[in-house]
């Protein structure tokens, strides 16, 4: 039997899938399952389900994206947070981001990144850069780790190149991010 497919725009987590299932039981629309990114059903929507979908996800903050190539930019978008935030398999995190995209989506990373570029006026890896800055801004909040634990964690060579990076994106040195705390993050949608 085969599904069809509607991608959402801004599913960033477990909540979001929790509250888009709630979305499609409280509108009796029939699903097979709900991933980050994408509803799974088993028959097409009338247009009057697929607008009454659409106007209760922006009620939320989601958005459904009718266009195949937005889609593959949404996917991109989740795969790349998901490798910044540390939300995957060993194996996966031990990969190349280009090798780990190209497996992931079954494309060539040269299209991946073209095609992103275009859509998007910014390359994958800048995109991959500031998902792990957010990350790294969300440990600093949290303060339960040293800026040494926090490179170590997040990847970085070392606290020299976490500490330039995060100046150069951010404007600030991570203390004195630290020091000013939640008003410099960003909702990750935002990014």
């Amino acid at each position: 039997m085969a599904t069809n497919i509607l991608f959402v725009k801004n599913m960033v987590c477990h909540r979001c899938i929790l509250a888009v299932k709630d979305i499609l039981l409280d509108l009796s629309l029939a699903f097979d399952y709900v991933d980050i990114g994408e509803i799974h059903l088993p028959e097409g929507l009338t247009r009057e389900q697929h607008q009454l979908l659409g106007t209760s996800l922006q009620k939320i903050g989601l958005e459904l994206i009718d266009n195949r190539m937005h889609g593959l930019v949404e996917k991109i978008k989740q795969l790349v947070l998901m490798k910044a935030r540390k939300e995957i398999g060993e194996r996966e995190h031990k990969m190349k981001l280009s090798v780990f995209l190209s497996e992931q989506l079954h494309h060539e990373y040269t299209y991946l990144s073209s095609f992103f570029s275009s859509v998007e006026g910014r390359t994958i890896e800048n995109y991959f850069i500031d998902q792990r800055i957010e990350k790294v801004k969300e440990l600093l909040v949290y303060n339960e780790m040293t800026l040494s634990e926090i490179a170590f964690e997040m990847d970085y060579s070392s606290v020299a190149h976490l500490s330039n990076q995060f100046k150069k994106i951010c404007g600030l040195t991570p203390s004195h991010f630290k020091r000013v705390g939640t008003n410099k993050r960003k909702l990750l949608d935002q990014i």
